[in-house]
């Protein structure tokens, strides 16, 4: 088929009138679908059946260095689990801290306490006029949660596949004293896949920000999340690379195993430098006695090592590939060429990121929850929810069963060519008409 835009208005009338009597069959099939958010599978969860079995009533719940896991202490995590989290974030153990399950509940802590008390002596947040975060676009929404929650203002800053603009974010940074930090997913970023080049993260590394409490906020989620033994990008580690150019303290770099175990029942663990870490100790010494240690140990039990972690996440790409190629199979078979769209082809990581002609996203979404197939909310990929384009749609297919993800993407992609065309007509643009 010809690209849309080359159609006449009579070809676009033809076209609609095809596309929702289509559209009618799918809202009579009462479909209940969902690819609204990025969570493992079932067959994902039973990969790590295993480690339920990896301790009992039975087992020695003793560290290594004699430390009794079922009692309190150890605050900072059993050295055991901090080799092992260590490997997985590419960092020395003894800059790390081992949490609880939830990376996002440390980042959300981290904002808090921050805003509550300061960073390492510097002015309590609380007591500022204004502080303003930098947020890459589109990116995580539960990023924008946290600021957003805590009446921070967010300054959307455009994204490109070596990753933030860079130029933007040393000018903003440099200039204002306001802006107090930047949310980063720096490897298979959400929701488009991108990975950070090198050059890209040197220049964060290399920042000369206004604010001396200004911090980087590096959630390398997917850190060891590739789809492919053959194909996986690379990220220089960040911490090393802010050490040697001489801003040890500027950044926090979170990670957890939430899509590698459990959610709900992993391990979240924050690393940065000494300074940083000392002064988040002593606060967290009045927050907590400690960590789940017994859920520490399970982990270390059943993984043994980062080449275990590693050959577990192999069993969660031969999962999640077909997924994510069906996916690219399906808008290249139906949208390739036409003109209305643009998409991501990453190579690990839980989404993909789809981009509508611009005023649609909001309508595609919609008409997809009325024909039964629930998708992440239009916006929700941009602080407040903002898209000023109205273009963007995060993609989720790791959820749902192959065979309802087929169905979905059908849906969806008939959505886009529906919420398309009725653009197209309600503003006559053609080609056609135009010559």
């Amino acid at each position: 088929m010809k690209p849309y835009i080359e159609m006449t208005k009579d070809e676009l009338e033809q076209e609609i009138s095809a596309l929702r009597r289509e559209y009618k069959k799918y809202q009579a099939m009462d479909l209940h679908l969902d690819m609204s958010r990025g969570k493992p599978c079932k067959e994902q969860l039973d990969i790590s059946m295993g480690m339920m079995d990896a301790l009992n009533s039975e087992a020695d719940l003793t560290c290594e260095d004699g430390t009794d896991c079922r009692n309190y202490g150890v605050l900072t995590g059993i050295d055991e689990a901090k080799v092992l989290i260590g490997d997985m974030m590419e960092n020395n153990p003894d800059n790390i801290i081992i949490y609880g399950n939830s990376s996002l509940n440390v980042m959300y802590d981290t904002i808090a306490r921050a805003y509550t008390h300061g960073i390492m002596g510097n002015t309590p947040w609380c007591k500022l006029d204004k502080v303003k975060f930098l947020c890459p676009v589109p990116g995580y929404d539960r990023h924008f949660g946290i600021t957003g929650y805590f009446g921070i203002e967010m300054i959307p800053v455009p994204m490109s596949p070596e990753g933030p603009d860079m130029d933007m974010v040393e000018k903003l940074v440099a200039e204002d004293e306001a802006i107090k930090g930047i949310w980063c997913v720096p490897k298979y970023s959400n929701p488009q896949g991108y990975s950070y080049s090198d050059d890209t993260v040197r220049r964060f590394a290399r920042l000369t920000p206004s604010a001396k409490d200004f911090r980087i906020f590096w959630d390398n989620a997917y850190c060891i999340h590739h789809l492919y033994d053959d194909k996986q990008d690379y990220l220089l580690e960040i911490l090393r690379a802010c050490e040697e150019a001489g801003n040890p303290d500027m950044v926090y770099k979170f990670c957890s195993t939430s899509k590698v175990t459990f959610p709900g029942s992993g391990l979240a663990a924050l690393g940065s430098s000494k300074r940083n870490l000392d002064y988040i100790k002593s606060v967290i010494t009045i927050q907590t006695i400690g960590p789940d240690k017994l859920n520490q140990l399970r982990h270390v039990r059943y993984f043994k090592d980062i080449n275990g972690m590693k050959n577990h996440m192999k069993k969660h790409a031969a999962i999640l590939r077909p997924k994510f190629e069906l996916v690219q199979k399906r808008l290249t078979e139906e949208l390739g060429g036409l003109g209305i769209g643009e998409w991501s082809n990453p190579v690990g990581g839980y989404f993909v990121s789809f981009n509508t002609l611009g005023g649609c996203a909001k309508t595609v979404v919609g008409m997809c929850k009325d024909a039964g197939v629930t998708m992440t909310g239009a916006g929700a990929t941009y602080p407040y929810k903002k898209d000023p384009q109205d273009s963007n749609i995060r993609i989720a297919p790791t959820f749902p069963p192959i065979d309802e993800l087929a169905k979905a993407l059908d849906v969806f992609v008939l959505c886009v060519k529906l919420a398309s065309v009725q653009k197209m007509l309600e503003e006559d643009v053609t080609i056609a008409e135009q010559s």
